[in-house]
């Protein structure tokens, strides 16, 4: 297909900068700009390469599954199916298990950007792979053991998601290094589809990147950090999309009318793109959202917030948590306090008011990593602030102590709050405790975050920690109060390890 030379809509000599130039080409992308010379055929096959690798290292981890199970059974001495049977049977169902992994879109990328989705659809495919091995066990008068069956589905989830996590890594790390990425083209030029931009260009491990925008409102600008420009109009985006090679387009809701968003989604499924459409509920989170047809408008149900069991549950698993961690650091709580003793004079223990859930105040406890006049020298520091905000933040806080330091920076100052867990005053996972000072300059929705109980770790501090502005610490509370699970406690609680250790934005 011939491709039309792209012109920057309303681009001057004055107004060159507003939309700046994509930049420094990553290798990855000039892998692709060179791919583009290939046959079609070629480049097809590189495309869908990805898909045949995941493919064969499926059928790889079934058939690892299968030999595993048939050692464990043989070894049980359960059944008494000959293992000739068991590998006929296992040999022939590996396309039924190809075929359930197809049915259950496992090669779609749109359906597997959440581990617990992914999962789920795995599982399926796994019981849809063992009735077609008892499906052919049946036709072909080859008796298999039950229990064999039984394991080789037990066993193919464990392999299977192993063989996928490997893969997800592998692919996040490629997409990082610029390879296996998708441009797409974002229509729009407001401030959501600014911002929609800048996640893919921050984010490559999304797997995407931006081609450009196209928009009907020229003079607007684009901020500097994003990568892009205006490649054309609205009217004109299949036109863009066949030129630059973008393989989908996202819209942002918000800057297309319903009739030019009607229109341009049926121009572009018609020649095969890919179309993606924002919802602008940022803050609400995917699981509470159905789809559902009302008359001829699809409408997006949104899940009230209803807790209920999960309240109790949360405060089950918080006590048994904090009292399993207390006993397992007690030597490491005991030698922490006697590093500070000797370190400094003053009390081990440092007590200091917080805010907790409606409003309630009550004594967070920490180790003391600072010198005993610490919060009366607050005021002489007050203009060395570095975070945004009501948030005070300090790189080298001249009021922390040596041993102090070092405490921070691995976050073994914040174990003591284990009893204010176990009091009930905190929970493990929730919004970081505020003081009062910091309350009273608060905006008024961010008071929404007292509704749930101040935790030691939450979404704040496994994106970013100290380092992310007040505006991201503000918008990751408030998301996590209208969405928080337990399934979310402990991805949160998983992802604070790898965090402390890496000393990730700790101050």
């Amino acid at each position: 297909m011939q491709k039309r030379a792209l012109r920057v809509v309303g681009e001057s000599e004055d107004e060159s900068d507003k939309f700046p130039d994509v930049g420094p080409t990553p290798p990855g992308v000039a892998l692709e700009a060179a791919a583009a010379g290939l046959p079609r055929r070629l480049r097809r096959l590189r495309r869908q390469a990805p898909k045949l690798a995941l493919g064969l290292g499926d059928l790889t981890a079934v058939v690892v599954a299968m030999c595993a199970a048939l050692a464990l059974r043989n070894h049980l001495r359960q059944g008494s199916a000959s293992t000739e049977s068991a590998m006929l049977v296992g040999a022939l169902s590996l396309p039924v298990w190809l075929a359930a992994f197809s049915r259950h879109r496992l090669y779609s990328a749109r359906y597997l950007a959440r581990r617990a989705e992914e999962m789920r659809r795995v599982a399926r495919a796994a019981a849809l792979g063992v009735a077609g091995m008892a499906a052919i066990s049946f036709m072909l008068r080859s008796p298999v053991s039950r229990a064999w069956l039984a394991l080789s589905g037990i066993l193919a989830l464990v392999t299977i998601a192993t063989e996928r996590e490997v893969a997800r890594r592998l692919f996040k790390r490629m997409r990082t290094g610029g390879s296996l990425l998708r441009p797409v083209v974002v229509v729009g030029a407001n401030h959501e589809a600014r911002e929609l931009a800048a996640m893919l260009t921050n984010d490559p491990s999304l797997g995407y990147r931006l081609a450009g925008f196209v928009t009907d409102r020229p003079s607007d600008e684009v901020h500097h950090s994003i990568s892009g420009r205006v490649l054309g109009t609205v009217a004109e985006t299949l036109e863009v999309v066949q030129a630059t090679g973008a393989v989908g387009v996202i819209v942002a809701a918000s800057a297309a009318t319903l009739d030019t968003s009607n229109r341009l989604v049926r121009d572009l499924t018609n020649a095969g793109i890919h179309v993606e459409l924002s919802s602008v509920l940022r803050d609400v989170a995917p699981e509470r959202l159905t789809v559902r047809p009302l008359g001829r408008f699809p409408i997006i149900y949104i899940e009230p917030v209803r807790r209920g069991w999960r309240t109790a549950a949360k405060r089950a698993f918080d006590i048994v948590l904090a009292v399993s961690a207390v006993v397992a650091t007690a030597l490491v709580l005991a030698v922490v306090a006697l590093l500070i003793k000797l370190d400094s004079p003053g009390p081990v223990l440092f007590k200091q008011a917080r805010v907790g859930r409606n409003g309630r105040i009550f004594r967070v406890l920490k180790f003391r990593t600072m010198v005993v006049d610490a919060e009366a020298r607050m005021a002489e520091l007050r203009d060395r602030n570095e975070a945004d905000g009501p948030l005070f933040k300090m790189t080298h806080d001249p009021r922390v102590t040596r041993v102090g330091r070092v405490l921070r920076k691995m976050s073994i100052d914040e174990l003591p709050q284990l009893w204010n867990v176990v009091r009930g005053e905190m929970s493990l996972v929730g919004p970081r405790p505020a003081l009062p000072s910091e309350v009273e300059g608060w905006h008024p929705e961010l008071h929404e975050r007292l509704r749930v109980k101040p935790g030691m770790t939450g979404m704040w501090q496994v994106n970013g920690r100290s380092s992310a502005s007040f505006a991201e610490y503000m918008r990751l509370d408030l998301y996590y109060v209208d969405n928080w699970s337990l399934t979310t406690d402990l991805t949160i609680l998983a992802k604070t390890v790898p965090a402390v250790l890496a000393s990730r934005g700790a101050s």
